[in-house]
């Protein structure tokens, strides 16, 4: 028995050693998550109820974009913005969704777009671009996030009779 014991000590001090793994810590965890993570691209797009029925997730996507292109364009076609500017008859809309389903529209120029009064347009925008039905914001990793896009808006002039 007194030669085990000494034996057994050794076994037992030097087996220690083959239990230590080096465990990275939870800041190079995370690191290396968030490395991994494509921030440019969401789990979810947002979306409207009109949508939300849909399964595939770029049927869905592409139902909001129109859905909501058409919605623009049907508030800002009661407006004077065509018969202001008759030559504009698209104009190109930032839409961003915050994660609590607010919306903010910005129109976007050419940079040396100087033959239209963008404060006057931008106005019209804020005036006109409001009371959407509910908007569900994108999601990444099961979180709602901020998302921006833009869309391009037809403006049809009006007929007159």
């Amino acid at each position: 028995m007194r030669q085990f014991f000494p034996f057994f000590i050794c076994i037992l001090f030097n087996s220690c050693q083959y239990f230590e793994k080096q465990v990275p810590s939870e800041k190079e965890l995370l690191q290396k998550e968030l490395k991994s993570i494509n921030w440019k691209e969401v789990d979810e797009y947002p979306s409207l109820p009109n949508c939300e029925k849909i399964a595939d997730r770029k049927q869905r996507q592409q139902c909001f974009f129109e859905v909501m292109s058409t919605l623009i364009e049907e508030k800002l076609n009661v407006d004077t913005l065509s018969i202001l500017y008759p030559e504009l008859d698209t104009i190109e809309v930032k839409v961003t969704v915050f994660p609590n389903a607010t919306m903010k529209f910005e129109p976007q120029f050419p940079k040396d777009s100087v033959a239209y009064d963008t404060i006057k347009i931008d106005s019209i925008l804020h005036a006109r671009l409001v009371d959407f039905p509910k908007i569900n914001p994108a999601i990444k990793r099961g979180i709602p996030v901020k998302t921006q896009f833009i869309l391009p808006v037809i403006l049809k002039a009006k007929e007159e009779k």
